[in-house]
Protein backbone atom coordinates (compact mmCIF):
# COMPACT_ATOMS: atom_id res chain seq x y z
CA UNK A 1 0.00 0.00 0.00
CA UNK A 2 1.35 3.48 -0.83
CA UNK A 3 2.57 5.57 2.18
CA UNK A 4 1.39 8.73 -0.12
CA UNK A 5 -1.14 11.25 1.75
CA UNK A 6 -4.03 11.67 -0.43
CA UNK A 7 -5.02 15.37 -1.64
CA UNK A 8 -7.62 16.96 -0.34
CA UNK A 9 -11.51 16.03 -1.44
CA UNK A 10 -9.83 12.56 -1.98
CA UNK A 11 -8.20 12.89 -4.84
CA UNK A 12 -4.72 11.38 -5.51
CA UNK A 13 -1.74 13.20 -4.95
CA UNK A 14 0.20 13.85 -8.19
CA UNK A 15 3.60 11.43 -7.97
CA UNK A 16 6.61 12.91 -7.10
CA UNK A 17 9.02 13.54 -9.83
CA UNK A 18 11.93 11.31 -10.33
CA UNK A 19 15.81 12.49 -10.10
CA UNK A 20 14.30 15.87 -11.30
CA UNK A 21 17.20 18.80 -9.82
CA UNK A 22 15.27 21.05 -7.49
CA UNK A 23 15.56 23.73 -9.62
CA UNK A 24 12.89 26.87 -10.31
CA UNK A 25 10.40 24.89 -12.57
CA UNK A 26 6.87 26.60 -11.55
CA UNK A 27 4.21 24.94 -12.54
CA UNK A 28 -0.04 25.46 -12.99
CA UNK A 29 0.57 26.94 -16.46
CA UNK A 30 2.37 29.33 -16.34
CA UNK A 31 5.89 30.17 -18.25
CA UNK A 32 9.23 28.73 -16.46
CA UNK A 33 10.97 31.21 -14.22
CA UNK A 34 14.72 31.56 -15.72
CA UNK A 35 16.61 30.07 -18.65
CA UNK A 36 17.42 26.63 -19.96
CA UNK A 37 20.15 25.56 -18.35
CA UNK A 38 21.91 25.02 -21.88
CA UNK A 39 21.77 29.12 -22.10
CA UNK A 40 23.07 29.86 -19.09
CA UNK A 41 25.86 27.69 -19.23
CA UNK A 42 26.68 29.45 -22.78
CA UNK A 43 25.93 32.61 -21.89
CA UNK A 44 28.74 32.13 -18.84
CA UNK A 45 30.92 31.78 -21.43
CA UNK A 46 31.74 27.57 -20.62
CA UNK A 47 30.69 26.46 -24.14
CA UNK A 48 28.34 26.68 -27.14
CA UNK A 49 24.50 25.34 -26.98
CA UNK A 50 25.53 22.22 -28.53
CA UNK A 51 28.39 21.97 -26.30
CA UNK A 52 26.97 22.38 -23.09
CA UNK A 53 23.99 20.01 -24.29
CA UNK A 54 26.93 17.71 -24.66
CA UNK A 55 28.21 18.15 -21.13
CA UNK A 56 25.27 17.59 -19.66
CA UNK A 57 24.77 14.13 -21.56
CA UNK A 58 28.18 13.33 -19.84
CA UNK A 59 26.95 13.74 -16.30
CA UNK A 60 29.59 16.74 -16.07
CA UNK A 61 26.95 19.41 -15.32
CA UNK A 62 25.38 19.75 -11.54
CA UNK A 63 22.50 21.92 -10.09
CA UNK A 64 21.84 22.60 -6.51
CA UNK A 65 24.20 19.51 -5.88
CA UNK A 66 22.30 17.26 -8.25
CA UNK A 67 23.39 15.63 -10.89
CA UNK A 68 21.29 16.37 -13.97
CA UNK A 69 20.79 14.09 -17.11
CA UNK A 70 18.85 16.43 -19.92
CA UNK A 71 19.16 20.24 -20.82
CA UNK A 72 15.68 20.38 -20.39
CA UNK A 73 15.87 22.48 -17.09
CA UNK A 74 14.95 26.14 -16.18
CA UNK A 75 17.68 27.78 -13.71
CA UNK A 76 17.70 30.86 -12.02
CA UNK A 77 20.37 33.38 -10.20
CA UNK A 78 19.49 31.36 -7.12
CA UNK A 79 20.56 28.17 -8.44
CA UNK A 80 24.19 26.49 -7.64
CA UNK A 81 25.39 25.49 -11.26
CA UNK A 82 29.20 23.47 -11.43
CA UNK A 83 30.56 22.24 -14.08
CA UNK A 84 32.91 19.36 -13.26
CA UNK A 85 32.84 20.25 -10.10
CA UNK A 86 33.76 23.99 -10.18
CA UNK A 87 31.06 26.87 -9.66
CA UNK A 88 30.05 28.62 -12.72
CA UNK A 89 31.72 31.95 -12.98
CA UNK A 90 29.51 34.83 -13.36
CA UNK A 91 28.14 36.00 -17.06
CA UNK A 92 30.36 38.49 -18.51
CA UNK A 93 28.47 40.74 -20.49
CA UNK A 94 28.00 40.24 -24.35
CA UNK A 95 31.50 41.18 -26.16
CA UNK A 96 32.50 41.06 -29.52
CA UNK A 97 35.87 40.46 -31.73
CA UNK A 98 36.96 41.52 -35.05
CA UNK A 99 39.77 38.95 -36.19
CA UNK A 100 41.71 38.51 -39.38
CA UNK A 101 41.85 34.87 -39.96
CA UNK A 102 44.82 34.06 -41.85
CA UNK A 103 45.31 31.28 -44.85
CA UNK A 104 45.99 27.87 -43.29
CA UNK A 105 44.28 27.88 -40.01
CA UNK A 106 40.90 26.00 -39.84
CA UNK A 107 37.59 27.23 -37.92
CA UNK A 108 37.55 24.39 -35.19
CA UNK A 109 38.03 23.96 -30.92
CA UNK A 110 39.98 21.43 -32.71
CA UNK A 111 41.22 19.26 -35.80
CA UNK A 112 41.17 15.80 -35.91
CA UNK A 113 44.10 16.11 -38.54
CA UNK A 114 46.26 17.57 -36.38
CA UNK A 115 45.88 21.34 -38.06
CA UNK A 116 46.51 24.33 -36.68
CA UNK A 117 43.29 26.29 -35.55
CA UNK A 118 42.07 29.93 -35.06
CA UNK A 119 42.11 29.49 -31.10
CA UNK A 120 46.15 28.24 -31.19
CA UNK A 121 46.84 31.88 -33.22
CA UNK A 122 44.04 33.60 -30.58
CA UNK A 123 46.40 35.58 -27.61
CA UNK A 124 46.84 33.93 -25.05
CA UNK A 125 45.06 36.55 -22.62
CA UNK A 126 41.92 36.61 -24.45
CA UNK A 127 38.84 34.96 -22.76
CA UNK A 128 37.02 32.09 -23.83
CA UNK A 129 35.28 32.85 -27.11
CA UNK A 130 33.21 31.20 -30.33
CA UNK A 131 33.08 32.12 -33.61
CA UNK A 132 30.43 33.40 -35.66
CA UNK A 133 29.90 31.29 -38.49
CA UNK A 134 33.46 30.09 -39.95
CA UNK A 135 36.26 30.60 -42.52
CA UNK A 136 37.34 27.53 -44.40
CA UNK A 137 41.50 26.62 -44.44
CA UNK A 138 42.18 27.97 -47.82
CA UNK A 139 39.96 31.59 -46.96
CA UNK A 140 40.35 34.82 -45.19
CA UNK A 141 39.42 38.05 -43.55
CA UNK A 142 36.64 39.17 -41.21
CA UNK A 143 35.71 36.38 -38.69
CA UNK A 144 33.45 37.93 -35.47
CA UNK A 145 34.49 36.56 -32.21
CA UNK A 146 32.18 36.48 -29.39
CA UNK A 147 32.07 35.08 -25.40
CA UNK A 148 28.13 34.78 -25.37
CA UNK A 149 26.59 31.79 -27.14
CA UNK A 150 23.36 33.91 -27.79
CA UNK A 151 25.22 36.33 -29.84
CA UNK A 152 26.47 33.43 -31.98
CA UNK A 153 23.21 31.82 -32.79
CA UNK A 154 21.57 35.20 -33.37
CA UNK A 155 23.94 36.32 -36.03
CA UNK A 156 24.28 32.88 -37.74
CA UNK A 157 20.52 32.55 -38.38
CA UNK A 158 19.57 33.29 -41.61
CA UNK A 159 16.59 35.17 -40.57
CA UNK A 160 19.26 38.10 -39.19
CA UNK A 161 19.54 39.08 -43.01
CA UNK A 162 22.71 39.90 -42.69
CA UNK A 163 25.33 40.51 -45.96
CA UNK A 164 28.42 38.66 -46.06
CA UNK A 165 30.60 40.55 -48.39
CA UNK A 166 33.79 38.95 -50.23
CA UNK A 167 36.33 39.91 -52.65
CA UNK A 168 36.82 36.40 -54.39
CA UNK A 169 39.76 36.09 -57.51
CA UNK A 170 38.51 33.48 -60.09
CA UNK A 171 41.12 32.50 -62.80
CA UNK A 172 40.00 32.62 -66.24
CA UNK A 173 37.96 35.82 -68.26
CA UNK A 174 34.42 35.86 -67.19
CA UNK A 175 31.68 38.22 -68.61
CA UNK A 176 28.96 39.40 -66.64
CA UNK A 177 26.50 37.24 -67.84
CA UNK A 178 28.62 34.32 -66.78
CA UNK A 179 27.32 35.29 -62.79
CA UNK A 180 23.12 35.64 -64.43
CA UNK A 181 22.99 31.80 -62.76
CA UNK A 182 24.14 32.63 -59.35
CA UNK A 183 22.07 36.00 -59.27
CA UNK A 184 19.04 34.32 -60.19
CA UNK A 185 19.63 31.50 -57.47
CA UNK A 186 20.81 28.34 -58.57
CA UNK A 187 20.60 24.53 -57.33
CA UNK A 188 23.78 22.94 -57.06
CA UNK A 189 23.99 19.00 -55.99
CA UNK A 190 20.39 18.80 -55.31
CA UNK A 191 21.18 22.44 -52.87
CA UNK A 192 19.39 25.48 -53.19
CA UNK A 193 21.57 28.25 -53.43
CA UNK A 194 19.94 31.62 -52.34
CA UNK A 195 20.71 34.60 -54.85
CA UNK A 196 24.24 36.26 -54.74
CA UNK A 197 24.96 39.53 -55.88
CA UNK A 198 27.84 39.16 -58.03
CA UNK A 199 29.81 42.21 -59.71
CA UNK A 200 32.60 41.84 -61.83
CA UNK A 201 35.55 44.23 -61.02
CA UNK A 202 38.10 44.03 -62.93
CA UNK A 203 40.76 41.82 -64.92
CA UNK A 204 44.34 41.58 -63.63
CA UNK A 205 45.98 38.78 -65.98
CA UNK A 206 44.88 35.70 -66.23
CA UNK A 207 42.40 36.07 -63.17
CA UNK A 208 39.59 38.22 -62.45
CA UNK A 209 38.30 40.15 -59.40
CA UNK A 210 34.96 40.34 -57.95
CA UNK A 211 32.75 41.43 -55.03
CA UNK A 212 30.14 38.57 -53.99
CA UNK A 213 27.45 38.95 -51.37
CA UNK A 214 25.35 36.78 -50.23
CA UNK A 215 22.80 36.25 -46.99
CA UNK A 216 23.57 32.68 -45.87
CA UNK A 217 26.45 30.59 -45.22
CA UNK A 218 26.46 27.10 -46.54
CA UNK A 219 29.63 24.84 -46.93
CA UNK A 220 32.43 26.56 -49.47
CA UNK A 221 29.47 28.24 -50.80
CA UNK A 222 31.21 30.79 -52.98
CA UNK A 223 33.99 28.18 -54.29
CA UNK A 224 30.63 25.63 -55.04
CA UNK A 225 29.13 28.44 -56.89
CA UNK A 226 32.06 29.85 -58.82
CA UNK A 227 32.84 26.40 -59.93
CA UNK A 228 28.92 25.93 -61.49
CA UNK A 229 29.33 28.76 -63.60
CA UNK A 230 32.88 27.29 -64.80
CA UNK A 231 35.42 29.07 -62.71
CA UNK A 232 37.88 28.21 -59.92
CA UNK A 233 38.85 30.46 -56.87
CA UNK A 234 42.32 31.14 -56.05
CA UNK A 235 42.11 33.59 -53.67
CA UNK A 236 38.66 34.49 -50.80
CA UNK A 237 39.08 37.38 -49.12
CA UNK A 238 35.49 38.45 -46.51
CA UNK A 239 35.47 41.85 -46.04
CA UNK A 240 32.41 42.50 -44.44
CA UNK A 241 29.85 40.78 -42.15
CA UNK A 242 26.85 43.23 -42.14
CA UNK A 243 28.05 46.26 -40.57
CA UNK A 244 31.51 45.20 -39.28
CA UNK A 245 34.23 45.88 -41.35
CA UNK A 246 37.48 44.34 -41.81
CA UNK A 247 38.98 47.73 -42.37
CA UNK A 248 43.09 47.26 -41.63
CA UNK A 249 43.15 44.84 -39.94
CA UNK A 250 46.57 42.90 -40.55
CA UNK A 251 46.46 38.68 -40.71
CA UNK A 252 46.17 37.66 -37.73
CA UNK A 253 45.59 40.81 -35.59
CA UNK A 254 42.19 40.58 -33.40
CA UNK A 255 40.34 44.03 -32.18
CA UNK A 256 37.73 44.17 -29.48
CA UNK A 257 34.27 46.55 -30.27
CA UNK A 258 33.07 48.66 -28.21
CA UNK A 259 30.59 47.27 -25.78
CA UNK A 260 27.95 50.32 -27.10
CA UNK A 261 28.79 49.28 -30.29
CA UNK A 262 27.42 45.46 -29.69
CA UNK A 263 24.48 46.43 -27.61
CA UNK A 264 23.32 49.33 -30.38
CA UNK A 265 24.22 46.73 -33.28
CA UNK A 266 22.52 43.38 -32.09
CA UNK A 267 19.44 45.58 -30.31
CA UNK A 268 20.70 44.34 -26.47
CA UNK A 269 19.57 46.31 -23.22
CA UNK A 270 21.96 48.02 -21.65
CA UNK A 271 23.77 46.30 -18.83
CA UNK A 272 26.40 47.64 -16.04
CA UNK A 273 29.11 48.61 -17.22
CA UNK A 274 32.37 46.84 -16.22
CA UNK A 275 36.14 48.06 -16.42
CA UNK A 276 37.18 47.76 -19.58
CA UNK A 277 39.82 44.75 -20.34
CA UNK A 278 43.18 45.50 -20.95
CA UNK A 279 44.03 45.57 -25.07
CA UNK A 280 44.52 42.01 -26.50
CA UNK A 281 47.09 41.83 -29.06
CA UNK A 282 47.30 39.63 -31.63
CA UNK A 283 49.98 37.30 -32.79
CA UNK A 284 50.69 38.39 -36.09
CA UNK A 285 51.05 35.51 -38.99
CA UNK A 286 50.99 32.01 -38.27
CA UNK A 287 54.85 31.05 -38.85
CA UNK A 288 55.96 34.49 -38.28
CA UNK A 289 57.06 36.60 -34.85
CA UNK A 290 54.64 37.25 -32.63
CA UNK A 291 53.02 40.51 -31.72
CA UNK A 292 50.78 42.20 -33.59
CA UNK A 293 48.92 45.38 -33.62
CA UNK A 294 46.61 46.27 -30.17
CA UNK A 295 43.79 46.74 -30.54
CA UNK A 296 41.69 50.09 -31.17
CA UNK A 297 44.93 51.34 -32.69
CA UNK A 298 44.95 54.04 -34.79
CA UNK A 299 47.86 53.90 -37.28
CA UNK A 300 47.31 52.35 -40.56
CA UNK A 301 49.36 49.21 -41.47
CA UNK A 302 52.98 50.43 -42.77
CA UNK A 303 54.80 49.86 -46.12
CA UNK A 304 53.73 49.27 -49.30
CA UNK A 305 50.95 46.55 -50.73
CA UNK A 306 52.34 43.37 -52.04
CA UNK A 307 49.78 41.69 -53.93
CA UNK A 308 51.35 38.27 -52.71
CA UNK A 309 48.47 35.31 -52.28
CA UNK A 310 48.47 33.89 -48.43
CA UNK A 311 49.37 37.84 -47.20
CA UNK A 312 47.71 40.70 -46.14
CA UNK A 313 45.48 41.62 -48.88
CA UNK A 314 48.05 44.23 -51.07
CA UNK A 315 48.35 45.71 -54.54
CA UNK A 316 47.00 42.55 -55.92
CA UNK A 317 43.39 44.00 -55.79
CA UNK A 318 43.87 47.29 -57.32
CA UNK A 319 41.19 49.26 -58.28
CA UNK A 320 39.58 52.86 -57.34
CA UNK A 321 37.74 53.49 -54.52
CA UNK A 322 34.10 53.10 -54.83
CA UNK A 323 32.38 50.80 -52.34
CA UNK A 324 29.73 51.34 -50.40
CA UNK A 325 28.57 50.61 -46.06
CA UNK A 326 26.99 47.60 -45.90
CA UNK A 327 24.25 47.57 -43.39
CA UNK A 328 22.24 45.39 -41.31
CA UNK A 329 19.40 43.82 -43.47
CA UNK A 330 20.26 45.39 -46.97
CA UNK A 331 22.79 47.22 -49.71
CA UNK A 332 24.52 45.63 -52.64
CA UNK A 333 28.05 45.39 -52.73
CA UNK A 334 29.34 47.13 -55.08
CA UNK A 335 33.33 48.03 -54.54
CA UNK A 336 35.17 49.04 -57.88
CA UNK A 337 38.23 48.13 -55.94
CA UNK A 338 39.07 45.99 -53.50
CA UNK A 339 38.43 47.21 -49.77
CA UNK A 340 38.13 50.63 -51.24
CA UNK A 341 36.33 53.69 -49.28
CA UNK A 342 33.20 54.55 -50.67
CA UNK A 343 31.23 58.27 -50.19
CA UNK A 344 30.02 56.96 -46.95
CA UNK A 345 32.88 55.77 -45.19
CA UNK A 346 32.98 51.98 -45.69
CA UNK A 347 36.03 50.72 -44.22
CA UNK A 348 36.64 47.60 -45.63
CA UNK A 349 39.94 46.28 -46.23
CA UNK A 350 42.14 48.87 -47.81
CA UNK A 351 44.24 46.89 -50.00
CA UNK A 352 44.05 48.91 -53.42
CA UNK A 353 45.69 51.91 -54.86
CA UNK A 354 44.99 54.90 -52.24
CA UNK A 355 46.04 55.81 -49.03
CA UNK A 356 44.83 53.59 -46.45
CA UNK A 357 41.76 55.15 -44.19
CA UNK A 358 43.14 56.08 -41.00
CA UNK A 359 41.32 54.74 -37.76
CA UNK A 360 39.66 57.38 -36.24
CA UNK A 361 37.36 57.23 -32.72
CA UNK A 362 34.41 58.53 -33.33
CA UNK A 363 30.75 57.64 -32.83
CA UNK A 364 29.55 54.62 -35.03
CA UNK A 365 27.57 56.63 -37.21
CA UNK A 366 27.15 58.11 -40.46
CA UNK A 367 28.25 55.32 -42.21
CA UNK A 368 31.85 54.79 -40.58
CA UNK A 369 32.59 50.54 -39.45
CA UNK A 370 30.84 50.44 -36.49
CA UNK A 371 34.12 48.27 -33.85
CA UNK A 372 35.12 51.70 -31.62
Amino acid sequence: MSNTPASPKGKPAPKAAAGKAPAANPTDGKAPEGDRIAKVLSRAGVASRREAERMISEGRVTVNGDKIASPALNVTAADRISVDGKPLPEAEAPRMWLYYKPIGLVTSNSDEKGRTTIFDELPEDMPRVMTVGRLDINSEGLLLLTNDGAIKRKLELPSTGWLRRYRVRINGRPRDEDFAPLRKGAVIDGEKFQPMTVSLDRQQGANAWLTVGLREGKNREIRRAMEYVGFNVNRLLRVSYGPFQLGELKPGEVEELRSRVVRDQLGLEPEEEKPAARPTRGRGKPGGKPGGKPMGKTGGPGGKPTGKPGGRPGGGFGGKPGDKSTRSGGGKPGPKGPGSRGSTGDRGASQGGGRPAQRGGGKPSGGKNPRR
